[in-house]
């Protein structure tokens, strides 16, 4: 079964140092290690729900330069759909600079370059792949606008919305009641609700933000304890597997990017946040973002 799955998000090229610590500001603190990857939400989503076993066609823009090049060609050998990616020739790729510490705790600054020129325009010439998905998914590192009509579009279609809403930013009530499920990590959802999450009830009140602004589905993700499943019928912790972390960057990308092609392949939530939490669980443990990202003969 290879169910149909439209990403619409961001593309980077990511820039990783490894050192035994993170600096603190003002401070230079010497790498172990360097290395250039692939990476950018939508992409990193992208990558994992195909590899886990969906066709997926990427929403994309990245710039006319060689990382831009090979950002794509990368994304063709995992399977996915480019068709509808473009290069824009007055901006380029953009990039993240990720600092891991040895803990696999990490800090990120990233670049959006062409991924603030994904437009409308560009949403548009999907509609027809569009028509044909099961599931949408989306995130907040590209523009607003386009993020909110391409939930317009597939709410309209009926087909289910899913939003990562990363990294924090700009969030409209709008954008969160056309969310079928949305996928924040404690941050995200402590930010945008304005609860401190300290305890478990802190986190159930977060969740009720969330569909008390309309939203279907709230999944808060909560790093190696699992996630927290919120709706109308249900209220509950969903654990996951204990590892230990080697690298946490992208985890959350790969969590939604399993719980897309779970719900695409018609699991229900619940079920979906297991397989999304086996999936990020055993990515963590792999040094890379998309290096990590696992197959689906690698989770059952």
């Amino acid at each position: 079964m290879n169910p149909n799955i439209l990403v619409i998000g961001s593309s980077n090229t990511d820039m990783v140092t490894l050192s035994d610590r993170l600096p603190k500001p003002g401070e230079t603190v010497i790498a172990k290690e360097f290395y250039i990857a692939q990476g950018g939400k939508g992409a990193n989503q992208a990558v994992a729900a195909a590899r886990l076993g969906g066709e997926v066609t990427f929403v994309a823009k990245v710039g006319n330069d060689d990382f831009g090049r090979q950002a794509i060609a990368g994304y063709q050998k995992d399977g996915i759909n480019t068709d509808l990616m473009t290069q824009d020739s007055d901006a380029p790729t953009g990039t993240a600079l990720i600092n891991i510490d040895a803990t696999g705790e990490n800090m990120i600054v990233a670049t959006m370059g062409a991924n603030a020129r994904l437009s409308i325009k560009d949403v548009e010439k999907s509609l027809d792949q569009m028509k044909s998905a099961k599931v949408v998914l989306s995130q907040l590192e590209i523009p607003l606008e386009t993020t909110l009509y391409a939930a317009k579009q597939a709410t309209e279609l009926g087909i289910p919305f899913i939003l990562n809403p990363a990294p924090p930013n700009t969030l409209s009530d709008e954008l969160i009641a056309l969310c079928t499920y949305i996928i924040p990590n404690e941050t995200e959802a402590s930010y945008f609700s304005g609860v401190t999450l300290k305890s478990d009830l802190d986190i159930q009140h977060a969740g009720q933000y969330f569909i008390q602004k309309g939203a279907e589905n709230v999944i808060i993700t909560l790093g190696a304890r699992g996630a927290f499943l919120h709706n109308d019928r249900t209220s509950q912790f969903i654990t996951a597997p204990t590892v230990k972390a080697v690298d946490t960057v992208g985890a959350g990308d790969v969590f939604c990017g399993a719980f897309t092609l779970a719900i695409a392949e018609g699991k229900p939530a619940s079920e979906a946040v297991r397989f999304a939490n086996r999936s990020a669980s055993l990515a963590v443990t792999r040094k890379g973002v998309q290096g990590g990202i696992p197959y689906r003969k690698e989770i059952g």
